[in-house]
């Protein structure tokens, strides 16, 4: 039997006493419990800011190299435990153990790319009007990050926001979803073995009162949030308030793949498939759309159904099983009422999945695969809305110019891909599709950490995650030093006294 995690709250590099006021359940056994954690209380939450306000000054002066360094016996320690984290995650998210192994690696590259850049610029060198002088801009931290992140990538998302917001001198109090509290205090473990000095990195648990509490004390600098677009808003919404706040947020999706009259038929099916119902379609980026050319319709709907209909969701420390659970009742409440909407507002059902047990005498929070074929109009919420989870519609369209409008026709702009054989073609959906990342070839699911991850619309507000978040967590200030013995202006202002 896998003992339970303990959970508690670290505070200015103090473990506090432990408590139990929530569980965190196995989505694929919900007679087991993962751990059982403390939700913060609004004093632990000021305690957990004030002791990042505290550690700054050092953290800040610091060399930027002696803190990359910190990252450094990260990673080394993240690859020491790879095997331990992914079957944490597997236990506590569901998603299958060969995603939650990517994730940790996923987590371990930014750990790595953060640490190479430490040794990297931090500014720029400019021209001068005035050859006597020389002209920098630098980047400088705003001070406290609060970092709250989303339970269905609980190991990398932390990384991508804690990585460049501690490298470039921020100190951080992080709050990791409610659902997946036990990776997130591992998380912290590691950073504390690692050697990041105490109040640099701070964790408190708990579900959206902790987050408000968080982001309502004005000792925050700056919120990193991916979730929700009903959170992010509350946020955003919160922060306005605070004239010195800047709020990077990533919120949910109703990402498409597009399939071209030329694509290479195998490799869409396998794309499309692959955005679907990776993670059990509880992606940020899930493919919920599938949009397909009226002249491939027909044969892409059987081979994508022949294919939908043999994939295997159980046990996620079963790596044989495509995808796990999804990730509490709840969600499968959800679902279901999508799946409903669906046939009412006029689907035509391939494939009409529901929940099922893999495991008798185990109740988990399975789904099998919802399917549909659905024309597109202006009136139909299932193909608007974010569902997050095993639901996908195939949606035809006549010509490129028709795909745009249907992809472009939801309040969010996250993620695609387009599928075709034509670069001029890949070139119009580049440049008319409203999206954050983009691919071709590939399904729409899928991220690298030197790359920026966010989007438009409803998804985003312009400060992207990973590599691109370095801009949201720093400022630019400008450096002007004259080396002549006397002033001169730039703009032929006179300097005569």
């Amino acid at each position: 039997m896998t003992p339970t995690v303990v959970g508690r709250h670290a505070i200015g590099g103090e473990w506090l006493a432990p408590r139990a006021d929530f569980p965190s359940a196995n989505p694929a056994n919900l007679a087991e419990a993962v751990g059982r954690f403390p939700a913060a209380t609004p004093d632990e939450t000021r305690q957990a800011v004030q002791a990042a306000r505290a550690a700054y000054p050092a953290w800040r002066r610091a060399s930027r190299i002696h803190r990359a360094e910190c990252f450094d016996r990260l990673a080394r320690l993240i690859d020491r435990d790879t095997d331990a984290l992914a079957q944490l995650m597997a236990r506590e998210c569901g998603k299958n153990i060969t995603e939650c192994r990517a994730e940790v690696v996923e987590g371990l590259h930014m750990v790595q790319y953060v640490f190479g850049t430490g040794r990297g610029p931090v500014g720029e060198i400019v021209a001068s009007e005035i050859t006597e002088k020389d002209a920098y801009i630098r980047r400088k931290p705003w001070g406290v990050v609060a970092v709250v992140t989303p339970w269905n990538f609980p190991f990398a998302v932390p990384l991508w926001m804690l990585g460049p917001s501690l490298l470039e001198g921020n100190t951080a109090v992080f709050k990791p979803s409610e659902d997946t509290p036990a990776v997130g205090q591992k998380i912290v473990e590691l950073f504390f073995e690692a050697g990041f000095p105490a109040g640099t990195i701070n964790l408190v648990h708990g579900d959206g009162s902790a987050g408000e509490a968080l982001v309502k004390n004005p000792g925050v600098n700056v919120v990193l949030f991916t979730g929700s677009y009903e959170v992010g808003k509350r946020i955003q919404m919160v922060s306005a308030e605070l004239p010195d706040r800047i709020v990077a947020a990533e919120m949910g999706s109703k990402s498409a793949v597009i399939v071209c009259d030329d694509a290479r038929f195998d490799l869409a099916v396998s794309a499309g498939i692959l955005s679907a119902f990776k993670t059990t379609g509880q992606r940020c980026v899930s493919g919920s759309r599938i949009l397909v050319h009226e002249s491939l319709i027909d044969r892409y709907a059987k081979a994508f159904t022949d294919v939908a209909s043999r994939l295997k969701f159980g046990d996620p420390l079963d790596s044989r099983n495509f995808a796990g659970p999804v990730i509490h009742q709840g969600a499968v409440k959800k679902v279901l009422e999508y799946n409903a909407l669906a046939k009412k507002e006029g689907a035509a059902v391939l494939l009409d999945g529901g929940e099922f047990q893999p495991t008798p005498g185990v109740t988990g929070c399975f789904l099998e695969p919802f399917v549909y074929r659905i024309p597109h109009t202006p009136t139909v919420r299932c193909i608007r809305e974010e569902v997050f989870g095993p639901h996908v519609a195939l949606i035809p369209f006549r010509s490129d110019e028709d795909a745009v409008r249907i992809y472009n026709d939801t309040e969010y702009g996250l993620s695609m891909a387009v599928i075709t054989e034509s670069y001029r073609r890949m070139r119009y959906f580049r440049d008319e599709c409203e999206y954050g990342m983009g691919y071709v070839n590939l399904p729409c699911i899928g991220a690298e950490v030197h790359l920026p991850f966010g989007g438009v619309k409803k998804s985003g507000n312009g400060h992207p995650s990973a590599a691109g978040l370095v801009e949201a967590v720093t400022h630019k200030t400008a450096w002007t030093v004259n080396h002549a013995t006397e002033i001169k202006m730039a703009q032929g202002l006179s300097a005569e006294i």
